[in-house]
């Protein structure tokens, strides 16, 4: 038997907040807040922010707030179908090579529109093939049908259930699987040891991605959490959530503090370190 100095605790998942979620406002102020909260790092949400998009500006926000870059999410949105190219394969080795110089571990996205069909075709070969080149993990998020009233639209392809096919490493994103009326618990099955990235976020089943608050919906967020802290998960934990309703700066900064205190503490970490990383963050800058 093991003396308890010989056991190997596998260290707590770090929890990172998306610049998605601080929407309209700026990636820049995603840093700030990031590290006045006491989040551990970010993730980079490349979009039409041009400071998203560059790597030496996010380099500095970085050093600056000392708020590690954590991910890097891909420009898979159809608002960002120009940036970083046209051609989506040069989208990812561009994510990759941002990753690689940020000190990334990760480069999430999302699977190819169905229209895409040449891109759809070589997608999980391809994604295979840019895998092997690399330490990064490219983190297959799931997505969901898009409905209109009584009709349904597959718009992603090959799948959006991403479990249905082939990939070294998954992103499972909670508001997603609300949206697709997918038990998140089975998904998170069938993924098993191939998950490495969470996007965290709760719905409601709504047809409208919703990305509420966790604790705010439907969906077993406390329970995916409590699941991660027990097997020994080894990615990040991102809080992805919409505070585009929210009526302040204030608001938003309070909807993701609740965030990510909820996180936390389905995770079994202590908030002491939280307040207390900020409050050091706070003090450096002063």
């Amino acid at each position: 038997m093991a003396k308890p100095r010989d056991v190997i605790r596998t260290p707590d998942p770090k929890v990172a907040l998306s610049t998605a979620s601080v929407y309209p406002e700026s990636t820049a102020t995603a840093f700030e807040i990031a590290a006045r909260l006491g989040y551990d790092g970010v993730e980079v949400m490349v979009w039409t922010d041009p400071v998203s998009q560059d790597i030496e500006a996010l380099r500095r926000l970085s050093d600056y707030h000392r708020m590690p870059i954590l991910a890097v999410h891909a420009p898979c949105l159809l608002i960002t179908q120009r940036v970083w190219s046209t051609d989506p394969w040069v989208k990812l080795q561009r994510a990759r090579a941002a990753a690689e110089k940020l000190g990334a571990s990760a480069v999430v996205v999302h699977p190819p529109f169905r229209w895409q069909r040449q891109y759809a075709r070589d997608f999980v070969q391809g994604i295979w093939r840019m895998a092997d080149e690399t330490d990064v993990r490219f983190a297959v998020e799931n997505m969901y049908p898009w409905r209109y009233r009584d009709r349904e639209m597959q718009a992603y392809a090959p799948d959006w259930d991403v479990t249905n096919d082939d990939y070294r490493h998954f992103t499972i994103d909670l508001s997603h699987a609300a949206t697709s009326r997918t038990d998140a618990l089975g998904m998170l099955d069938r993924m098993s040891d191939r998950l490495g990235h969470v996007h965290l976020a709760d719905g409601k089943g709504s047809a409208k991605d919703e990305h509420l608050v966790p604790g705010r919906g439907n969906q077993p967020c406390a329970e995916v959490l409590e699941h991660l802290a027990h097997t020994g998960f080894d990615g990040h934990v991102v809080i992805e959530v919409n505070t585009r309703r929210a009526m302040s700066s204030a608001e938003r900064e309070a909807d993701l503090a609740e965030a990510l205190a909820f996180t936390r503490r389905h995770l079994g970490q202590s908030a002491t370190s939280v307040s207390g990383a900020a409050g050091a963050a706070g003090t450096e800058r002063r």
